[in-house]
């Protein structure tokens, strides 16, 4: 009995130490600001419901949500957060009617159902121009970073980072501890274009670059560990723009990732991540953008002309390609067509997903007074934690192409006319101006990373 008692008791001190030692190591990562857990990026372990919880909770936690003392930051600057919180709030709940904004603006005054809350918004919108600055790392060199291409379909991107950089839209600071957030300022669309080998095809030069990159302005600066990179934002507009977030983790899991292809199935996260419009500027020209014929002289149904590729192009062109004299589909668009006419003069302009989820066709059809059909799946659209997109666009499922002409024959003409009216209002928030104007595009990208850094939905 002597020796069975001592063999137990040895046991159970053993289990009781392994135990203390692995608690006091779980209380002190808990605590430490730069000890986080991290999910494999696999699909089969991370999806996109448990990506917003995920997200969610570590924003509580690591102090973005408002009382929070967890960031060591500028007094002022956390003191000017929750002064805008609580302003935005008070708009939120003593808003009655989302029809427009009491608010006094010399230029604009957010109105009508196209906002899911126009008095929020406009709130929101002032106190961002009052209020908000970015600082820009000065670190890395041309073409890579602090440039970009201003044409073709990664134009948003180049011309961004340009305005950025020149301090175009005011926004910029150069005192970092006064900054709300920080601008990673690398260009997905250049790394790529200068080192990337289509041959060998190496993604990796994505990582070698971006991990780097934060790797300097982590040790150079306190403010990226300070936060653990949740008040840090990168953007970009390439179809890769999602995989060059992967090589860093808290890039991919804490900062603000600004992307055109805001794909949920691709981890993209709108609690935390804002998507843009695409847009294509196929010379770099912005001149004469915006046109069409008045609603009664638009005598096409609906219009699209594009490539088969991805998954859901393939279905519409198997269906309606050049099969129906009201619903013009062309995969190859006739010499005697001109593709800006055509949707100028159609009712509706079919934006489908290609290989990405994004479309420049969305932004096309508004600026060309024509109302979007929306076919894509995971898509999330641009700005609409402010827009309401059922106002001035038609969503058709994959399921539901061979009844489009059906779905839209059935809209009647005063439904059409609310959307047709909703595309000319929104058109402003798409636009893109240089320099920039208030509430266009560029404004607009700027106010979803002010939400972001925030961490207010507009209801």
């Amino acid at each position: 009995m002597r020796d069975y008692i001592p063999k137990y008791l040895n046991a159970f001190l053993l289990a009781f130490a392994t135990f203390a030692v692995v608690f006091a190591i779980f209380i002190a990562k808990d605590s430490n600001s730069s000890s986080h857990l991290y999910f494999s990026t696999s699909s089969s372990l991370w999806t996109s419901s448990f990506s917003s919880a995920f997200i969610t909770e570590k924003r509580k936690r690591n102090g973005s949500n408002p009382g929070s003392g967890y960031w060591k930051r500028d007094g002022k600057v956390e003191a000017e957060l929750a002064t805008a919180r609580a302003l935005i709030r008070e708009a939120q709940l003593n808003s009655n009617s989302t029809t427009s904004s009491p608010l006094g603006d010399e230029d604009y005054v957010p109105h009508g159902d196209i906002y899911r809350n126009p008095y929020a918004f406009h709130r929101s919108y002032l106190l961002m121009e009052k209020m908000f600055k970015i600082y820009v790392y000065a670190e890395g060199d041309p073409p890579m970073f602090h440039y970009g291409l201003c044409k073709d379909i990664y134009s948003m991107e180049g011309l961004f980072l340009n305005f950025m950089e020149n301090d175009v839209l005011k926004y910029r600071t150069r005192d970092p501890d006064k900054a709300h957030v920080y601008f990673l300022p690398f260009s997905v669309v250049m790394i790529l274009h200068h080192l990337f080998d289509p041959v060998v095809r190496d993604k990796a030069v994505l990582e070698r670059v971006i991990a780097d990159y934060v790797q300097i302005i982590s040790k150079k600066y306190p403010y990226w560990n300070t936060s653990d990179g949740f008040d840090h934002f990168m953007l970009s507009c390439h179809d890769w723009g999602h995989r060059a977030t992967w090589y860093v983790k808290k890039l991919f899991f804490n900062s603000i990732r600004v992307l055109c292809n805001a794909n949920i199935s691709e981890y993209f996260n709108p609690e935390k991540d804002a998507p843009f419009p695409e847009i294509n500027l196929l010379t770099g020209e912005i001149n004469n953008l915006t046109g069409g014929l008045d609603p009664i002289s638009r005598k096409t149904l609906a219009f699209f002309a594009g490539k088969s590729h991805g998954k859901i192009r393939p279905v519409l062109l198997n269906h309606w390609k050049e099969k129906d004299k009201d619903i013009l589909v062309y995969e190859n668009l006739p010499d005697d067509l001109d593709y800006t006419e055509m949707m100028r003069k159609s009712r509706f302009c079919i934006c489908p997903s290609g290989h990405e989820v994004a479309s420049p066709r969305i932004p096309e059809a508004i600026y060309s007074g024509c109302v979007p059909v929306l076919i894509s799946e995971n898509y999330v659209l641009p700005f609409s934690d402010v827009l309401n997109w059922e106002k001035f666009s038609v969503s058709v499922s994959v399921k539901e192409i061979p009844e489009l002409k059906r779905i839209l024959m059935d809209i009647p003409e005063e439904r059409y006319m609310r959307l047709y009216e909703g595309v000319k209002k929104v058109k402003r928030h798409i636009l893109v101006n240089d320099p920039p104007k208030r509430y266009d595009v560029f404004n607009m990208i700027i106010h979803s990373i002010w939400l972001r850094r925030l961490n207010v939905k507009l209801l």
